[in-house]
């Protein structure tokens, strides 16, 4: 009887001994298959300032382009951070307490930033500089326009961030959208067969900007002719006088007022039409077309921000 019970018991002892081996390789298996799964969501960018290992569908993402930022408030990607500074009108419910002002486009404050603690940061221009400090913090791809070939810029850099946060169909969609409004606009604006010259007016001062400039989208991409295919490309634009406005006599004459969205007060319309300009093509066809600087100048490079800029191209041509 003795030797039955401990037969029994010794066979119990067995299976569950078995059962525990059983389970351990089970949960070994699945945590392999979950970290194997990590690695593969993890995704190499190429960007203009290095190679960035990002992890997809991050959680916890601090911006600092308002074109990215406009591009993912149009795919319904949240952020969790941006500068709260000078933040395009449309895109002003990122002014809420919710989200984390992480300074200026150039007064960064890094400190908040750590705090965060952010999976992803996206930068552009103005932090270029401070690449290797974001580096510190967190994975940081650099997503700025490069505007001497706009649209191929514009839609490389769509496609990441469908890359990035699983939106690729979205993405297609709404790039594809753009572009045919584009086409449409290049073919309306040639067969006008009138030419045009972007400025910027900035506390009285006028700045020319023509092909492959930050605006030259107008020129490059829209059909608009140059009326002067010469001017210095720079961030800045070229200084030019209101006599030099009057000398190249444009049909068109592109306006974006920098003023009215850094602070100051709008005053392009009073610095601009002026006697001189008043004997412009421009002027007197009523052609003075006065920008939106909240899409062209603070958030260019957007989903929605470069479909409106070809929006007001569209309605502005005649």
């Amino acid at each position: 009887m003795k030797k039955l019970l401990t037969l029994f018991i010794t066979a119990i002892i067995a299976v569950v001994i078995a059962a525990c081996g059983s389970n351990s390789a089970s949960n070994s298996a699945e945590e392999t298959k979950s970290a194997s799964t990590k690695e593969e969501e993890k995704l190499t960018i190429k960007h203009k300032l290095g190679e960035t290992e990002v992890q997809q569908k991050p959680e916890k993402v601090v911006v600092f382009d308002f074109g990215v930022l406009d591009s993912l408030d149009k795919l319904g990607v949240d952020v969790t951070g941006v500068p709260q500074d000078s933040i395009p009108s449309y895109l002003s419910k990122y002014e809420d307490a919710k989200y984390e002002n992480v300074g200026g486009l150039k007064e960064l404050n890094f400190e908040k930033i750590s705090e965060i603690n952010p999976d992803l940061i996206i930068i552009s221009g103005r932090q270029a500089e401070q690449y290797e400090e974001f580096t510190k913090i967190a994975p940081t791809i650099y997503m700025g326009v490069d505007t001497t070939k706009y649209m191929e810029s514009f839609e490389e850099n769509t496609a990441t961030l469908g890359e990035i946060f699983g939106k690729e169909t979205e993405v297609e969609k709404k790039v594809t959208a753009i572009e045919n409004t584009m086409q449409t606009v290049n073919e309306k604006a040639k067969a006008t067969g009138k030419n045009g010259l972007i400025v910027l007016i900035n506390e009285g001062k006028v700045s020319a900007y023509g092909p492959g400039s930050r605006f030259g989208i107008i020129h490059d991409e829209l059909g608009v002719e140059a009326a002067d295919p010469n001017i210095e490309v720079s961030t800045h634009g070229q200084s030019v006088s209101f006599e030099y406005i009057v000398e190249k006599n444009p049909d068109y004459l592109f306006v974006v007022d920098r003023s009215a969205v850094v602070g100051g007060e709008s005053s392009a319309k009073k610095t601009l039409e002026n006697d001189l300009i008043k004997n412009t093509k421009a002027y007197k066809e009523g052609n003075i077309v006065y920008l939106d600087p909240n899409y062209w100048y603070l958030s260019g490079g957007g989903l929605l921000s470069v479909a409106e800029m070809a929006n007001e191209i569209e309605k502005a041509v005649k």
